[in-house]
This record gives C-alpha cells, sequence and structure tokens, in this order.
C-alpha cells in the first residue's frame, strides 16, 4: 500500500510543473509582420523564452491590427511601425510606455523599365505621383498597417486620390504584397528588411531611397491593464525590457549581416525621435544591396 502511493506522488511530481516559469501565463505579442516576415521575431522569441521561461504566441498583422487588438485587451504587448498612430493609442492611454527599439527605412521598387521614371526622382511623393501619372500598377497593403499609413500620407503630399484599374490592394501582409507586386511587375512601398528578407523571390529594383519621410521607426509598447482582465502585465513588460536590454540590441545590430551584408535594422534603445533623426550610426538606404539599376 505504501510502495503504491510513494509511486502515485512521484508520478504527480512529474506531470505538475516544479518551476513557477513554467507556470507563467504566455505573453501575447501583437506586432507588424515586417518583424516576422524579416525572420527577427524567429531568432528574438527563442531568445527570449529562454531567458525568461515565458511561452510567447505572436499576432503578427498591421500596424493598425496590432494596436486594435491591444486596446481591446488581447495582447499583452506590442511591437509597431506607426508613430502617429502608436501616440494616438499612448494618450488615449491604452498603451503605455512607449520606447523606441530600432529603425530602418522603407524604398520604393518597382519593374526595371520603370514605366513611370521613377528612377531619379528624390521625393518618394514624386515617384508617387509619377506612378499614378502613368496610370502603372501600384500595389498596396491596403491593411492600416505602418507601411499603409505611410503610403496614404505619401499619396496626399502628392496631391492624388489613388484608385482606379491600375491600384491594387492585396489587404495582406508585407511579403504576400511583394509577391503580388512580382507577379504583376507592379511599383510598391516596402521595408528593407522585408525587402532584403524576399529578395531571391522577387526580381523588382529599388528604384527611391533615401527620402526623409521613409525612415522607419519601430517602438514597444506594454499594454494598459485596464483594457482587459487577462492582460499579462509582467509578461508584457518582460518583454519590452527583453528588446531593449543591452544583449538584445547587440544581437539587432548585426542581425542579417551574415546573410544580406548588411544589418537589417539599427538598434536605437534610449534614444528620442530628434536623436534618431540625426544619428550617425547609419543614414536609411543604400545598403550594398540595394540592386538599383544603374
Amino acid at each position: 500500500m505504501l510502495r503504491a502511493l510513494v509511486l502515485t506522488m512521484l508520478l504527480l511530481a512529474t506531470l505538475v510543473p516544479s518551476s513557477g516559469a513554467a507556470q507563467r501565463a504566455p505573453v501575447i505579442l501583437s506586432t507588424t509582420t515586417s518583424t516576422q516576415d524579416s525572420g527577427l521575431l524567429e531568432v528574438l522569441v527563442p531568445m527570449f523564452e529562454r531567458q525568461t521561461g515565458y511561452a510567447v504566441k505572436t499576432i503578427a498583422v498591421g500596424t493598425g491590427q496590432a494596436l486594435t487588438l491591444a486596446a481591446r485587451g488581447e495582447a499583452d504587448v506590442v511591437l509597431a511601425h506607426a508613430p502617429a498612430l502608436e501616440k494616438k493609442y499612448v494618450a488615449e492611454g491604452k498603451m503605455l510606455n512607449r520606447r523606441l527599439v530600432m529603425y530602418n527605412d522603407f524604398v520604393v521598387i518597382g519593374p526595371a523599365e520603370d514605366p513611370a521614371r521613377v528612377k531619379g526622382t528624390k521625393k518618394a511623393a514624386d515617384a508617387l505621383k509619377a506612378i499614378a501619372d502613368a496610370g502603372a500598377r501600384f500595389v498596396s497593403r491596403g491593411d492600416n498597417s505602418g507601411t499603409h499609413v505611410l503610403e496614404k500620407s505619401l499619396w496626399k503630399r502628392a496631391g492624388v486620390e489613388p484608385g482606379g484599374g491600375w491600384y491594387i490592394e492585396s489587404g495582406q501582409g508585407m511579403g504576400a504584397t511583394l509577391g503580388i507586386a512580382d507577379d504583376r511587375k507592379a511599383y510598391t512601398l516596402t521595408d528593407r528588411a522585408t525587402f532584403l528578407a524576399f529578395q531571391k523571390r522577387v526580381r523588382l529594383p529599388i528604384l527611391l531611397e533615401g527620402d526623409r519621410p521613409l525612415f522607419n521607426i519601430y517602438s514597444v509598447m506594454e499594454v494598459n491593464p485596464g483594457n482587459g482582465p487577462k492582460v499579462n502585465t509582467s509578461g508584457g513588460k518582460a518583454f519590452a525590457d527583453f528588446m531593449l536590454s543591452a544583449d538584445i540590441q547587440k544581437v539587432i545590430k548585426t542581425f542579417g549581416v551574415d546573410k544580406y551584408g548588411q544589418a537589417l535594422f539599427v538598434p536605437v534603445a534610449g534614444m528620442s525621435e530628434e536623436q534618431v533623426g540625426s544619428s550617425p550610426r547609419r543614414a536609411p538606404g543604400r545598403g550594398p544591396t540595394s540592386r538599383t539599376p544603374a
């Protein structure tokens, strides 16, 4: 009888986690598709899980949707790249403690024959106006992502209301949008990191880069626990702090160098947007694998 009791106790001990970390609620990360499509999260998430004992569930959608999910209490931490939209949610109290993590830049890509003659323009808004004037195909994400928000602001600067047969809304993430643009030999706006990650599958060259509005800053935000009863406040803060830690900033600094010959992101933890704008670390754009046609 005693032997059976001991065996039962030993069996139960193997089934019940002994570590407090193992009993932690998972962290739900709501983020933009570019952090997923670039491969960055495939490196960072396992590191976070090993270091903290938290499991992470990643929801990669457009930034607008990522923030909406968090505002409803359906995420614990947000990693996004639409500063104006992020600040709105912070001002409303839905997001807390917005901190800069890294930056890269956007580029305009399109068919090598360049029917709209985008190559040679210096301003992104001028490039989009040329595309509209030519009625050349342009693929938009159309998903209220950070990329789409920037695109809409560029159309506004250009004085163009896009529409008609030449303007195609994918309603999908950056990787899928690149595939559609490539299939249709169309122009599109993309973050450089995703473009480089997909460069073996996308034949469209970079036609415009380096314009100041194409600067692309990523921030991490904690979710207000008042947004819903299931918000994992401690887990969300742990992930946010992890992204800003010195070790992870070093990982971000070199991510992509071995595969693309350049880092896909520049780490900027602890800096303000004004400091990032004047940072000498690396000007956005113009890397060795730009593939801009001569």
